[in-house]
C-alpha cells in the first residue's frame, strides 16, 4: 500500500507561482511512474506531468514550459513547480504513482494504481 497526501495549493493572480507537494508513504519502493493529475471545475480529471523512475518526464502540452515534475527521493516527496499560471489553470490537482513505468499512456488515469486526496488550485485573472 502506498499512501499519498498533496499539499500546497492556494490562490494566486494570474502569472503567479506555486509549489505542489504530494508526500508518498508505504511501500513506495514498488512505485515507478509518478504523476500530477488535475481536474477542472465541472471537467473531466486530466494528466499534467509525469515522472518515470529513470527521471524522464512528460508534459501535457497546455502546461509544457510553464510547469516542472521533480522527485526527492529522501524526503520521499513528488513536487509540481508551477509557474506563470493561468485561470484554466484552476482545478483540484492530485497525485498519482504507478506499479509500472511510465508509457505513451502516462496521462491516463487507469495507467495508476494510488492516488491522494487532491488540493485545490485557483488562479484568478
Amino acid at each position: 500500500q502506498v499512501q499519498l497526501v498533496e499539499s500546497g495549493g492556494g490562490s494566486v493572480e494570474s502569472g503567479g507561482s506555486l509549489r505542489l507537494s504530494c508526500l508518498a508513504s508505504g511501500y513506495t519502493y514498488s512505485q515507478y511512474c509518478r504523476g500530477w493529475f488535475r481536474q477542472p471545475p465541472g471537467k473531466e480529471r486530466e494528466g499534467v506531468a509525469a515522472l518515470d523512475a529513470d527521471g524522464s518526464t512528460s508534459y501535457a502540452d497546455s502546461v509544457k514550459g510553464r510547469f516542472t515534475i521533480s522527485r526527492d527521493r529522501v524526503k520521499n516527496t513528488l513536487y509540481l513547480d508551477m509557474t506563470s499560471l493561468k485561470p484554466e489553470d484552476t482545478g483540484m490537482y492530485y497525485c498519482a504513482t504507478s506499479f509500472k513505468y511510465c508509457s505513451e499512456s502516462w496521462s491516463q488515469e487507469s495507467e495508476y494504481n494510488n492516488w491522494g486526496q487532491g488540493t485545490q488550485v485557483t488562479v484568478s485573472s
